[in-house]
């Protein structure tokens, strides 16, 4: 039996008479939590660029229309040293006194825009010393630098200029597995906005429509609702629901279409939602999709039910089907459609269930993980039916931290 946990009891403002979410507390555990596993691994330094990992790290945003336009140092002891991107730079340190020190980013924006290869290699040497000048301040430029988000120009700048380096994606999925208190909260605040974007494309839904009206309530919902980052979230309609299709066509909606959307990646705090719910255009849908549906229900909620301490990712992963059962030769072929995978800041993080990898190389599951389920049902040409949950692991087992309707397809549209 699938559990709900506990609800909030708060919203996005911010008041002096209740503890809600704890920023200055959030920011601190987390970090705490990578210096612990910097610290387990001997390294002393971790380069970390790519908004999941520099926001983990110090709590601060920054440009991201190119890869690493800025980038964090962060130490096992010491303060972090961030290096930002121009503008931002100037006028970001007084508005974050918990960061200290502060220094010029160097980016060749991926070696493109015009800049070619020989400023690109010398824009990547002076990004090089400078990091090897940060190192050698803080007495660590000989020990091992872990490295995440780093292009490959980048990394062999840091090598010539005589770094030792280590993989650092592998110590940051470490450090995230688990959550905080206040990062639970943060991804039950993400799943509640949304409930309101299901709300907003429920009523959209109907005949005639085009699947883009839906995407467009959605968003608008979510923004009106607090969501401080919003994707695409968009629809994949009729026959183009099964087994993944285009999306975002424009498609004018049909009596008796199925209709799913993934409303992925919309932020609270930069904690990101993973959630897939279907709904049946105008009339009840045909017993054969009542069937998918069921067993997609049940399949879900027998994985969720692996999710506890003392099991691993082996044990649910044989809950979900072979890739036999739909015909498929290779697992590889349901890679991202029968799966859970970890959320949070990071949109994959640990643990990832799945038969493709879990069966051969399991993974513990710990109290504090969050966790999205999610699978499909279908056939080709006539359209299918999604449904993910998202659950936090605790003491007892897992909980649904996602509250929209899952038992039942919902007939659209919904009540005005």
């Amino acid at each position: 039996m699938v559990r709900m946990a506990k609800g909030l009891t708060f919203g996005t403002s911010i008041v002096d008479w209740q503890e809600r979410i704890n920023v200055e507390r959030m920011r601190r555990e987390r970090a705490d939590k990578a210096r612990a596993v910097l610290r387990s691994r001997g390294i002393p330094a971790l380069l970390a660029a790519g908004p999941a990992n520099t926001r983990y790290l110090t709590g601060l945003r920054g440009p991201e229309f190119q890869p690493q336009l800025w980038y964090v140092l962060f130490f096992a002891e010491g303060d972090p040293i961030v290096f930002h991107h121009a503008g931002w730079i100037h006028f970001y340190p007084p508005e974050v006194p918990w960061i200290t020190e502060w220094r010029q980013a160097r980016a060749w924006l991926s070696g493109g825009g015009g800049l070619g290869p020989d400023a690109a290699a010398e824009e990547a040497k002076k990004f090089a010393d400078g990091i090897v000048a940060a190192l050698s301040e803080r007495g660590v430029a000989k020990e091992p630098l872990a490295v995440t988000g780093i292009d490959a120009r980048g990394q062999r700048a840091l090598a010539d200029a005589g770094v030792k380096t280590a993989d650092g994606a592998s110590l940051m999925l470490e450090a995230t597995k688990t959550k905080t208190i206040d990062e639970i909260n943060c991804l039950k605040m993400a799943f509640a906005i949304t409930d309101a974007s299901w709300y907003a494309a429920w009523e959209k839904l109907r005949p005639g429509a085009r699947d883009t009206e839906a995407s467009e309530a959605a968003k608008a919902a979510a923004w009106a609702n607090g969501a401080d980052e919003v994707p695409a979230m968009h629809f994949r309609t009729g026959p183009t629901s099964f087994d993944r299709a285009f999306e975002r066509t424009g498609r004018i909606l049909n009596h008796g279409d199925l209709a799913y959307a993934s409303f992925c990646s919309l932020g609270y705090m930069g904690y990101k939602t993973c959630y897939y719910r279907t709904f049946s255009v105008g009339r009840e849908p045909e017993p054969k999709v009542k069937d998918w549906y069921k067993r997609l229900v049940d399949r879900i909620s027998r994985v969720i039910d692996e999710i506890k301490p003392g099991k691993t990712t082996a044990d649910a992963a044989l809950r979900f089907p072979p890739a036999s059962t739909w015909g498929y030769t290779d697992e590889a072929e349901l890679l991202t459609l029968e799966i859970g995978h970890g959320i949070g800041l990071h949109a994959y993080g640990y643990p990832i269930i799945n038969r493709q990898w879990s069966l051969d190389h399991p993974y513990p599951f710990e109290e504090g993980m969050t966790i999205a389920i999610e699978g499909r049902e279908g056939e080709p040409g006539y359209g299918g039916v999604r449904l993910e949950d998202a659950v936090v692991v605790t003491k007892d087992g897992a909980e649904l931290i996602d509250h929209w309707p899952r038992d039942e397809i919902l007939v659209a549209p919904g009540p005005r």
